[in-house]
């Protein structure tokens, strides 16, 4: 069974009196350890595909299944335990709380999880200074460009040690420097934990580095 198994997934929404449908019938495997980019036109449901893949958003119809978990089986409480758990997101805008330091956004999933102190600390810790920023741990994100504050959004993506990344434009506010640097450490970031990765990109450098690139287009994913 793949990692990640989706079939007949369909997703619409409201506009005014009408329906828009952004996901068709669409069908997706993935085996663990893939690195996959989706790319497609702004608008057609890269970020709807990816919320629904997370459990953040449920389809209309069709199944999601995750290591062998139908998301659609989990109960409201037992779907944000296994998102937290299980799920890393990094989103184009990081998102980051800016009342707490770099350290403490990072660890925030670990204090969801009502982890100790200490462990949440260290943790986070690790994973920063992982990702070059060892020297900007008290730094709230006001005080750190935008491709440090990235980086503190993919320490706290991994903090949980998540067996998935879902990653949405991760690059797309950032400069074409700063992006490529962050190209590269996704690419490690995910040799080194040992994750499988879908990330919708409009970078084609970035989708490139991928082991496959899908096309989201009319409601369907397509090879490319």
């Amino acid at each position: 069974m793949s990692f990640i198994h989706v079939t007949g997934l369909s997703k619409s929404y409201a506009v005014g009196v009408n329906r828009l449908t952004v996901l068709k019938n669409l069908e997706l495997s993935l085996e663990r350890g893939e690195m996959v980019a989706i790319v497609g036109a702004s608008g057609v449901g890269k970020s709807t595909l990816l919320h629904v893949l997370g459990g953040l958003d449920s389809p209309d119809a069709g199944s999601v299944r995750i290591d062998q978990v139908d998301l659609a089986s989990l109960p409201d409480e037992a779907l944000v335990a296994f998102r937290n758990q299980h799920v890393g997101f990094v989103f184009q805008f990081h998102h980051l709380l800016p009342e707490f330091s770099a350290l403490e956004n990072a660890a925030m999933p670990l204090r969801i999880a009502r982890k100790s102190a200490a462990a949440c600390r260290e943790r986070a810790t690790n994973l920063l200074e992982r990702v070059g920023l060892s020297e900007r741990l008290e730094h709230r994100p006001g005080m750190l460009s935008g491709g440090e504050q990235q980086r503190v959004a993919i320490a706290r993506a991994l903090v949980m040690r998540p067996a998935l990344l879902l990653a949405d434009e991760p690059t797309g506010d950032l400069d074409e420097h700063t992006a490529e640097t962050l190209h590269d450490l996704l690419q490690e970031m995910h040799r080194e934990h040992g994750l499988t990765s879908v990330i919708a990109t409009h970078n084609p450098k970035l989708a490139a580095a991928c082991d496959r690139v899908l096309r989201l287009e009319d409601g369907r994913l397509r090879g490319v």
